[in-house]
């Protein structure tokens, strides 16, 4: 049920499908010029001459810059040439490295030989990669002379990279669809955000206060990976910060899933041993966060070390903890697992690369911004759904509190708070009450049962709604008796409705015993005067439904209060015998 509601939900938007598609494009373009790459660690005393030398000489490792590659970034770093390949085309080019690493990577033209450093975080580079870093080639560069890198000492990990080396027409098509898709993706989780912030201070439900909060350290992680933070943002304040702030958003991410997800998924009711679990779970990320914001050297230290380990762990609790919810029936845990494997199956994939395999999926870092959009588009609908199942069981929770469970009319409690908020009113509006009771009652249940009573009582309730109107409120005060409150009705129309409603419950028919005796109603009216409370007003009307029985049953009888100038109270007569 809840994967056909999802798939429906998709072809509502259209839009999703394209963008996932775009996701598996993007990064596909191949350089226009073909690169043949080699590499090796840096040792003391090179120069970028040597470099060429061993290249030429066939002493360095062989690499597809088009492969995914990783080069070790520890003590003095790794050596890099890159060689183009014929046919050679004398043109502005750029060569770009996707993704951007972490750290500086120096460039050395062959025409100068002094080093340009290249870096997401430089701010002043003239040409910027967005999403990578880019290289323009100076114009008096040979186009078969090679280019020398070096990737700089960095205590970061040291995360796989290829190279393109493009045409600048080409090069500014491709970074210009990447800014798109970029800003689409992120302009997709941030209104996903601020609208269940919204929810959350609307409903007072924190549930989607844990989503916005995971979504948006999400969004913080792919915006300093991917470099968006820096180019096009530019936001220079966070250059200092960023490998802090990542690990932390990092593990805000984690506590703010887990706690968006026992809620979500229900753990409390389909997997309550889980439940205590994924708690203790949030309360670990939330104290590795505290660790790493404490700036104590020694604390940062312990929460690099702990955190890759409690990532696999909290990946695999929440990934178990949604199958058995899911297993056992919680409708929105299949909105969780929809939105989370993706991110799942890219997390396994980026681990695999990170140790050299699967080197021709270069396009999972940006397939990571359309699946963080996905998510967000799925979990959302899944809190929409939420929100429509609590409703719904709100208001059937309601009507079960307010409604008579056998005849579906108003209970004593429900009417008379009606009745209440009717004469708080507007006090020139006429209002009048009808008491009724059902005429032997007792010895229909005596000669046919209970079950026959229930029966009866069901069939009077809906001839008496049939004949109300929508405004009219009908209500079962107690046993046999029922009451009506009419609005906007005189007293004419009043004894009009009483005497229509003894007709209908007379003309159902319902034997009461073995004899002709039929199911009769005996109704009192009484009108709204001043100072009437729904206690007062129904007594009246009490009051005249017993001169109603005393008069032979099956009949109508106005209350009038008594006046100097009163008329004698008239006894409407039904079954045709006289008053």
């Amino acid at each position: 049920m809840a994967c056909s509601n999802i798939i429906s939900a998709f072809r509502r938007i259209p839009w999703l499908g394209c963008l996932m598609l775009s996701l598996l494009s993007m990064g596909v373009v191949r350089a226009a010029t073909p690169l043949e790459g080699a590499w090796r660690i840096a040792r003391p005393g090179d120069t970028p001459q040597q470099l060429l030398q061993d290249f030429r000489s066939g002493t360095l490792a062989r690499f597809d810059p088009a492969m995914l590659q990783q080069f070790p970034r520890e003590n003095l770093g790794s050596w890099v040439v890159l060689a183009p390949q014929p046919p050679w085309i004398d043109e502005e080019r750029v060569l770009a490295i996707y993704p951007p690493p972490a750290g500086v990577v120096t460039v050395y033209p062959s025409a100068t030989g002094v080093g340009e450093p290249l870096s997401s975080r430089d701010f002043s580079a003239p040409t910027h990669g967005n999403g990578r870093l880019a290289w323009y080639v100076p114009t008096n560069q040979s186009a078969s002379a090679p280019i020398v890198l070096k990737f700089e000492p960095t205590t970061t990990v040291a995360a796989p990279v290829r190279f393109d080396l493009q045409p600048w027409g080409e090069y500014l098509q491709q970074d210009a669809g990447w800014l798109v898709f970029a800003s689409a993706c992120f302009a997709v989780m941030l209104a996903m955000v601020l609208m269940a912030l919204c929810f959350s201070l609307m409903l007072r439900d924190v549930t989607y206060a844990w989503y916005a909060g995971y979504i948006l350290c999400y969004a913080l992680i792919q915006g300093a990976q991917s470099g968006f933070l820096f180019h096009p943002m530019e936001w220079h304040w966070l250059s200092d910060v960023t490998p802090a702030l990542e690990a932390m958003a990092t593990a805000a991410s984690v506590a703010f899933a887990s706690l968006f997800m026992v809620r979500f998924c229900e753990l409390q009711r389909y997997a309550p041993l889980l439940r205590v679990l994924i708690g203790g779970l949030a309360v670990c990320m939330a104290t590795l966060v505290v660790m790493q914001g404490s700036r104590i050297g020694l604390l940062q230290q312990g929460m690099r070390l702990l955190l890759n380990p409690l990532l696999l762990l909290g990946a695999t609790l929440l990934s178990i903890a949604a199958i058995i919810a899911a297993a056992r029936g919680s409708r929105h845990a299949w909105f969780f697992l929809v939105g989370w494997v993706p991110l799942l199956a890219l997390t396994a994939i980026s681990s695999a690369q990170m140790n050299g395999a699967l080197p021709g999926l270069g396009w999972i870092n940006q397939a990571a911004l359309g699946v963080g959009a996905f998510e967000a588009i799925v979990l959302s609908l899944g809190l929409a759904d939420r929100a429509l199942v609590l409703r719904r069981d709100r208001d059937t929770v309601r009507v079960l509190a307010e409604r008579d469970m056998l005849t579906n009319a108003f209970n004593r409690r429900a009417w008379i708070e009606r009745a209440e908020k009717a004469l708080a009113g507007d006090p020139a509006l006429s209002l009048a009450a009808l008491f009724m009771d059902l005429d032997h009652f007792k010895q229909l249940n005596d000669h046919h049962g209970h079950s026959a009573g229930d029966h009866a009582l069901t069939a009077v309730a809906s001839a008496l709604e049939t004949e109300l109107r929508p405004t009219d409120l009908l209500g079962r005060y107690g046993g046999e008796e029922f009451v009506v409150l009419l609005t906007g009705a005189t007293v004419a129309q009043a004894m009009q409705v009483a005497t229509r409603l003894c007709r209908r419950v007379h003309r159902l028919e319902i034997p009461v015993d073995d004899g002709e005796q039929r199911l009769t109603i005996s109704i009192g009216i009484a009108m709204r005067i001043e100072g009437d409370t729904v206690a007062s007003l129904v007594d009246r009307a009490d009051q005249a439904m017993y001169k109603a029985k005393l008069g032979g049953r099956n009949r109508t009888f106005l209350h009038r209060v008594a006046t100097p100038h009163a008329s004698r109270p008239r006894l409407h007569v039904i079954d045709g015998k006289s008053a």
